[in-house]
């Protein structure tokens, strides 16, 4: 089964695709991405993703190709063509191909280039033994909001974590969690499920959102608040929540250990919630 590409409205092998070197998306990051996972082959919160994809492209007054019904149906045939048991979809929109300078014209044409490929979802012993973190400074931009192509300081901090045999790098800045380079993060503190205001310090995650309502509509007070760091380590539970980790215990952060090392019970609980919504 081969991996799918899509480029300006035609699909190809991804061995073949191919865009310009004067690209603004290669020269300068000007561009925005998502990234939408299937479950029994069909993409999930699909609207969701699509809605934030405007979102990010009119923050950066980049002009939509496509409406939401356009890029379903290109994701559908995507899929289709993919044929993979489950896929991973990474759509990316760039300002699109002119001389390199750094303002733009106005008329430029954007850049569409979207990918399928094989998405292997995590092992359940991960799942079920919950993984380690480690903190680092958050160097990125003001606009974290923004789903940007602008992605270094993100590829350096999940570098450190790898080379720490950490699972997750959790971005601090000024003493406060903001989320993890690829994911968002929640503590639970004396049964309240705690995590990080919506604002320009985060990228507001679709599981982030799926997850929070299952906490509501289960009973558990949420707070969408600022976390210090030292709330963290102290914190009763700690999980991630993304698209590929989903919800995801850490049981330990900086060689902390966090409560009894095991993922605790409101974390299994959403999990299991989680995977019975998405089942």
């Amino acid at each position: 089964m081969p991996d799918v590409a899509f480029v300006n409205g035609t699909f190809m092998p991804l061995a073949e695709a191919t865009v310009s070197i004067e690209d603004r998306g290669f020269q300068f990051g000007d561009g925005v991405y998502e990234v939408v996972r299937t479950y029994q082959g069909r993409p999930f919160a699909l609207d969701a993703h699509l809605a934030r994809l405007e979102r990010s492209a009119a923050a950066l007054d980049l002009m939509p190709s496509y409406s939401r019904l356009e890029w379903t149906g290109h994701i559908l045939e995507g899929i289709r063509r993919a044929a993979y048991p489950e896929a991973k979809i990474y759509m990316q929109l760039t300002r699109g191909v002119a001389p390199r300078e750094h303002t733009y014209p106005a008329d430029v044409a954007p850049t569409v280039v979207m990918t399928v490929r094989e998405l292997h979802p995590l092992d359940k012993s991960v799942q079920e033994a919950g993984v380690e973190a480690m903190t680092t400074e958050d160097i990125r931009w003001g606009r974290c909001d923004i789903k940007s192509v602008n992605l270094l300081a993100n590829v350096f901090a999940r570098q450190q974590a790898k080379q720490a045999r950490a699972f997750e790098a959790i971005l601090v800045k000024e003493g406060l969690v903001t989320e993890g380079a690829v994911s968002n993060v929640m503590v639970v503190q004396g049964g309240t499920v705690v995590t990080a205001p919506e604002g320009p310090r985060i990228l507001s995650g679709v599981t982030r959102a799926v997850v929070l309502e299952l906490a509501r509509s289960g009973g558990l007070p949420v707070q969408e608040r600022c976390i210090s760091q030292a709330e963290l380590y102290s914190a009763d539970e700690v999980f991630l929540t993304g698209t590929t980790v989903e919800v995801l215990a850490v049981v330990r952060v900086d060689g902390r250990v966090i409560h009894d090392g095991r993922p605790g019970p409101i974390t299994r609980r959403l999990a299991a919630d989680f995977t019975g919504l998405v089942g």
